[in-house]
């Protein structure tokens, strides 16, 4: 939360639920304190997190989408977000947690209206906006 927190703008915890005294179940045994599930919003949406243990792993079946104004919006949130560098394509990156992220212009759709701009994007890792214009 903390870290999502940093990055973008006008974000903040919401609530922090923290594990209940380790007596009262054998379950959590070693956590006393520590966070089970926390509240935060970015961009006035919130979000809700939790300690599912090594069970519960993230993948990219759910992924997040950042529309930004200019190549500086762009290049702040790659350098922000992106930790993975083998799964950066097309304006996709990971960050430290294994969460993927799109970062690309609010114009997206009209950067790639042409099958050369569309083979252009697929050989980018992050977004050029002038690169896409250009084609």
């Amino acid at each position: 939360m903390n870290y999502y927190c940093s990055v973008f703008p006008d974000a903040r915890i919401v609530h922090i639920e923290r594990y209940p005294d380790e007596s009262l179940d054998e379950h959590f045994m070693g956590m006393n304190g520590k966070v089970i599930t926390g509240v935060f919003e970015l961009a006035g949406q919130q979000f809700m997190c939790l300690d599912g243990g090594p069970v519960f792993t993230i993948n990219e079946a759910v992924s997040f989408h950042v529309s930004c104004k200019d190549q500086a919006e762009i290049d702040y949130y790659w350098s922000s977000l992106s930790h993975v560098p083998e799964a950066e394509q097309c304006g996709w990156c990971k960050d430290k947690f294994g969460v993927s992220w799109q970062i690309i212009p609010e114009n997206m759709h009209e950067l790639i209206s042409s099958p050369a701009a569309v083979q252009a994007m697929m050989h980018m890792k992050k977004i050029d906006i002038a690169g896409l214009a250009a084609v």
